[in-house]
């Protein structure tokens, strides 16, 4: 129960946040990223020192001249080996087990991971958390700020919701062509996201001696092969039986070696956390990999712009959303891809509306409106007497 309690905790990475709640900054490949790879890692990271689900992590045997405490806690802190020479030969006739056979002369490979695999978990979900902790803190609390009031299903009076909507066309009229730079940190915050990632699978196929790459592939092999020929790749890299050699003085002060076989329990928990971790990494960096591409095509390509903003602003004519989108550079276009995520379908709609009589009206000599002629400032982040008179923390 103390185990739930604790994975309990991680619970707040992935529950479903109100719209009212919390501004909606990113997409969902992004929360992918910070929120569920984040929460999964922290869990594994909890599970695997949980030493009630399996009881000690290593036990080892011995001829009884050594107290088994000491034993365990030496292989514990040392390492452990099997030959890779052994590993397929018949077990009960030819080896003890996979891998423990006669090492004189045999490579032998050596296992020491296991100490560190919840400190590389932890520290992997600081990884996944990091970017957006940098966009966080860059985009400082933006679209909070301008879309207060205003995000969820919330009722309000319709007064003050045209006031609201009527201070957001204000601020992004002011403001016009000076999102470029917050664009950009978004931007480069999720091609952080798909960097991270892959340098997680081949940081973790360092930590596991370069078997991570294939590991995925080596156990669907695996699963196809004949039940009496095949060989289950998971015990040759998270093997469950290992040796271990301690060395004492004897009596006359001569060096004594014992070799003990060690049962470690953890690596029944390790090899199925590292198979769910591979096959969730490559599906990550593939649907983040397609993210980055699908942005680099928005940026350079401004019809994409159009189809993007069709899709949440339905009644609007094609004719008039291509002629705002010729206005506006990328950075206007990101605020807008998130007004649109954090407002109701009315109120982006209303809003969408008057931008493109605005901005269409401001190509030709006309007469200009309230909006054009209150000054224009150029700060791309809204000044708070603009959106509740006091600035909140983000």
């Amino acid at each position: 129960m103390a185990v739930f309690g604790m994975v309990s905790a991680v619970s707040s990475f992935i529950k479903i946040r109100y719209l009212l709640d919390k501004a909606v900054i990113d997409n969902m490949v992004f929360r992918c990223h910070y929120r569920i790879t984040t929460a999964i890692l922290f869990t594994c990271c909890i599970i695997v020192t949980a030493n009630n689900l399996i009881g000690d992590p290593i036990s080892c045997i011995n001829d009884g001249s050594i107290p088994m405490h000491v034993i365990n806690t030496f292989c514990w802190i040392t390492y452990t080996f099997t030959i890779p020479g052994q590993q397929h030969r018949q077990i009960g006739t030819d080896v003890a087990g996979p891998g423990l056979g006669n090492e004189y002369g045999q490579e032998k490979r050596y296992h020491s991971y296991y100490q560190w695999v919840p400190f590389v978990l932890f520290f992997q979900g600081l990884m996944f958390y990091l970017p957006h902790w940098i966009w966080k803190n860059m985009e400082d609390g933006k679209i909070r700020m301008i879309t207060d009031g205003l995000r969820g299903m919330v009722s309000v009076p319709e007064d003050y919701r045209k006031e609201r909507q009527d201070r957001i066309i204000k601020y992004f009229m002011d403001s016009l062509n000076s999102h470029n730079g917050y664009s950009f940190a978004y931007f480069f915050c999720e091609l952080l996201n798909f960097i991270n990632v892959i340098v997680n699978i081949f940081m973790v196929d360092k930590f596991l001696g370069g078997a991570f790459m294939s590991y995925g592939t080596d156990v669907l092999k695996f699963s196809s092969m004949d039940q009496d020929m095949r060989y289950d790749p998971m015990i040759e890299i998270f093997p469950r039986l290992t040796k271990c050699t301690f060395r004492k003085f004897g009596p006359s002060g001569s060096i004594q070696k014992h070799d003990t076989l060690c049962v470690l329990a953890l690596n029944i928990l390790n090899e199925k956390i590292y198979i769910f971790l591979w096959f969730w990494f490559i599906i990550l960096a593939t649907i983040s990999g397609v993210a980055v591409l699908y942005s680099l095509v928005v940026i350079m390509m401004p019809t994409t712009r159009e189809t993007i903003i069709k899709r949440s602003y339905r009644s609007g004519q094609r004719k008039e959303i291509a002629g705002l989108v010729r206005r506006l550079e990328i950075g206007d276009f990101l605020i807008l891809h998130l007004l649109s995520q954090n407002l109701t379908t009315r109120s982006y709609g209303d809003m969408l509306h008057q931008l493109c009589g605005l901005l269409g009206a401001s190509r030709t000599p006309s007469a200009p409106s309230t909006l054009e002629m209150n000054p224009i400032s150029h700060s791309i982040y809204p000044p708070a007497e603009l959106f509740g008179g006091k600035e909140t923390e983000t």
